[in-house]
């Protein structure tokens, strides 16, 4: 039962940190540059869940070739570098992970 008052409590603190940010702006329009830095949320966020899985795997910093999910981040780095699709650089970087998971392991 905890667990659902949790995820209850969760629910009800994003949904009005939202709807707030709606009842103060209204029709209003967002300064210029705040609508500029807006645009760089979503990839520092996704940034701050990426990065810690990539270089800290085990609770140890880890820059090595033995690291198996920095490898095939990487690769999927380099994928989405030179083709702009992220669906093909997440398939990419999975399908390494896999393997190199199943070479390692």
């Amino acid at each position: 039962m905890s667990e659902w008052l949790v995820i209850g409590g969760m629910v009800v603190v994003t949904y009005s940190v939202r709807l707030s940010v709606i009842a103060l702006l209204g029709e209003g329009e967002l300064p210029d540059s705040i609508n500029r830095a807006l645009r760089y949320v979503p990839p520092a966020a996704l940034t701050a869940i990426i990065f810690p899985e990539l270089f800290i795997p085990d609770g140890t910093f880890d820059l090595s070739l033995g690291n198996v999910r920095l490898l095939a981040g990487l690769a999927a780095a380099v994928v989405a570098w030179y083709t702009r699709r992220t669906l093909l650089s997440i398939a990419a970087g999975m399908v390494l992970l896999w393997v190199l998971q199943g070479v390692v392991l």
